[in-house]
């Protein structure tokens, strides 16, 4: 008989029960700003991996000349990562709903972002001056092609952070900045697992 009750079961039905279910449960749906950015972060993994994958092949051709070590790029990567873990604590602190704490925690960790970028723009200054230019070497191409297009997608999240800042200073609630601040952090999360990995594979060549 249970079989039978299954198959004369409406399934449209039974949906909708479970949607009101969880809505009387207070599970509240992912907002879409978190849902867009999980596409966006989803694409860039694809485009960060085709780059991967034509730097690993290209590497092996007889034309290749790696690039020297910059020393700096590893003060870089601190600087970010330091960046990371500030925007992290502001996270926490709107969770917490400490205002003042939010503020100041994206003040520095925006700070550090600038840091970064001008260490990585010192970087391909030395580099152009000792003469590794763009179009010497496949190398050289692929070291700008990535730190550019790295430093650009930071730059987007420097916007955001920006946006985020205006809300702060406006003095409006923490919670409901709250999510804006999460985004932000979640961003910088994942442009700093990119850079490490594109880092490492740059310095294993």
């Amino acid at each position: 008989m249970s079989f039978f009750k299954q198959l004369l079961e409406k399934p449209w039905e039974t949906e909708g029960n479970n949607i009101v279910a969880l809505a009387s449960a207070g599970e509240a749906p992912t907002p879409p700003a978190k849902v867009a950015l999980m596409f966006l972060l989803v694409s860039m993994t694809f485009v960060f991996a085709l780059i991967s994958i034509g730097y690993t092949y290209r590497l092996t051709l007889p034309d290749w000349q790696s690039l020297p070590d910059p020393g700096l790029l590893w003060i870089n990567t601190f600087v970010l990562f330091l960046s990371s873990l500030f925007l992290e604590r502001a996270r926490k602190a709107a969770r917490r709903g400490e205002t003042e704490k939010i503020k100041t925690c994206l003040l520095i960790g925006g700070a550090l972002t600038l840091i970064f970028f001008l260490g990585q723009y010192w970087v391909s200054l030395e580099l152009s001056r000792l003469g590794y230019y763009a179009a010497a070497n496949p190398a050289n191409a692929f070291f700008y092609m990535i730190t550019g297009l790295h430093a650009l997608h930071l730059f987007g999240g420097l916007i955001a952070w920006f946006r985020t800042m205006i809300k702060v200073r406006k003095g409006i609630q923490s919670y409901k900045i709250a999510s804006s601040v999460e985004l932000c952090a979640i961003y910088w999360h994942f442009l700093l697992i990119v850079w490490i990995a594109l880092f490492a594979l740059m310095i294993i060549s």
